[in-house]
């Protein structure tokens, strides 16, 4: 504990000062919202597991009268935590069927022609598994680089290609990580927090369809500017599109577990997207899938209780779900905005929501999670953008692309990053120069050609 003093500190002394300093807040909401902010400030500094920064936070609200029992657990009742709890269990299935890195190969395979087009392959792989794998370190770390790194040694490791795929392999996974509900842990958080603060229903199907045009700029523009940043060695692509073909060949043709996977998944895909017509919850068409494949024996139920990423997600998002709830019925974040609607007051709404959209994917450069970033800022930012007169569902759906896209920046800024980066290809330097750059693509993307497309599939009129 001595090493790390500063951690516990950080974490403890805000939650005192708010917990004992008397405001203009009732007392069970000050306490409430000490209690939320040592458990926040817990999950950035990381004196402990985050799992446990949560729970100490959930019992605290007991201990100190804030909070009944029940009332402190019925986070764990949320729709929104079963659905990633069920998103981070199909993430096992793709992985233990061998299917994710057998896209990876195909697309390599199929679309590495040259240089450019192996880092589109290594994009394109991002793009079809994200919506199935939300951990940035499962599917970035455990498939994307994986395949990245041998490409690399493939082509005889030359210094700029290697680094161009291991780029582009880390900044693709945190563009795809933005486009779907399902594709980073805390996008369902962010969904949830936008129908606390605004009343927003962001579903499957709005969050895709919002999504996919800037979203797919940004990822084909971002691997072209990576391209020519790191101006990458040209030879030796046939190489890796033999080594594609060799991993293919070891894999060999689709395995029925695979098939029954594949078939589960686009299944639970079709009732995602339809859950507007059919009425019933994402959650339970993902806990639907989720049976179907042990019923399948795709998969194991004691594959699936090994899932340690899973049920640590169901132990701590639950909490902090619960958290943000009873804070949006206290009214806080409704004070939150209020008290920080001078920093937009007399700014045109646009450039109101481009200011607040531009500083909340800037400020990552303070964290190293994103999930600790929106859950502590998401809420706020939307606050204050909504008090500007921003439209609401335009401006949550930003924010929560960028709660994704913003990791891109450093070579800390989320789990993964130490996967990519700790590989020793890429100098501090050039990452984060490459990352600034692509995120003024991505700023272009989303706050220049994004309000265009939304205004055309109707998010605002």
């Amino acid at each position: 504990m001595s090493a790390s003093w500063w951690r516990w500190a950080a974490a403890i002394v805000p939650a005192l000062v708010l917990y004992f300093t008397p405001s203009g807040l009732p007392v069970e909401t000050r306490h409430l919202l000490a209690i939320f902010a040592g458990t926040i400030i817990a999950l950035i500094s990381r004196p402990m597991p985050m799992g446990t920064s949560v729970v100490i936070g959930m019992v605290l609200l007991v201990l100190t009268g804030t909070l009944t029992a029940t009332r402190a657990l019925a986070g764990f009742s949320s729709p929104t935590a079963w659905m990633i709890f069920s998103a981070f269990l199909f993430a096992r299935a793709v992985s233990a069927t061998g299917f994710g890195p057998r896209v990876a190969y195909l697309l390599i395979h199929r679309i590495g022609h040259n240089t450019l087009s192996l880092g589109y392959a290594l994009a394109a792989t991002n793009l079809v598994l994200a919506p199935f794998i939300p951990s940035d370190t499962g599917r970035g770390g455990g498939v994307v680089f994986p395949v990245a790194r041998s490409l690399a040694l493939a082509l005889g490791d030359p210094p700029r290609t290697s680094a161009y795929l291991i780029l582009v392999g880390y900044l693709s996974t945190y563009t795809t990580s933005g486009m779907f509900l399902t594709s980073m842990a805390a996008n369902p958080i962010v969904a949830d927090m936008a129908r606390q603060v605004g009343k927003l229903e962001i579903t499957f199907l709005t969050w895709a369809l919002a999504a996919i045009v800037p979203g797919l700029l940004t990822l084909a523009g971002g691997t072209y500017i990576t391209l020519r940043m790191t101006n990458p060695e040209t030879g030796g692509v046939k190489a890796a599109r033999t080594m594609a073909a060799a991993k293919l060949a070891e894999l060999g043709g689709l395995s029925g577990r695979e098939v029954r996977l594949v078939l589960i998944l686009l299944a639970v895909m079709t009732g995602w997207v339809s859950s507007p017509w059919h009425g019933v919850h994402n959650a339970f068409v993902a806990l639907a899938g989720l049976s179907a494949l042990v019923v399948a024996s795709v998969v194991t139920w004691d594959e699936l209780l090994g899932e340690a990423r899973a049920w640590d997600a169901l132990l701590w998002f639950g909490p902090i779900l619960m958290m943000t709830d009873e804070l949006a019925k206290a009214g806080v974040f409704d004070v939150l905005a209020a008290s920080v609607a001078g920093w937009t007051a007399g700014m045109p709404w646009p450039v109101a929501g481009a200011a607040l959209a531009t500083g909340y994917l800037y400020i990552h450069y303070a964290f190293a999670s994103m999930t600790a970033q929106a859950t502590a800022l998401f809420a706020g930012f939307l606050s204050t953008g909504i008090a500007a007169g921003c439209p609401p569902l335009m401006l949550a759906l930003i924010l929560g692309a960028f709660s994704s896209l913003n990791a891109g920046i450093t070579h800390y800024g989320t789990g993964s990053a130490t996967v990519f980066f700790g590989a020793g290809f890429v100098p501090q330097s050039q990452w984060w120069r490459v990352g600034f750059v692509v995120s003024l693509w991505t700023l272009t993307c989303w706050l220049g050609i994004g309000p265009l497309w939304f205004r055309l599939i109707g998010i605002w009129p």
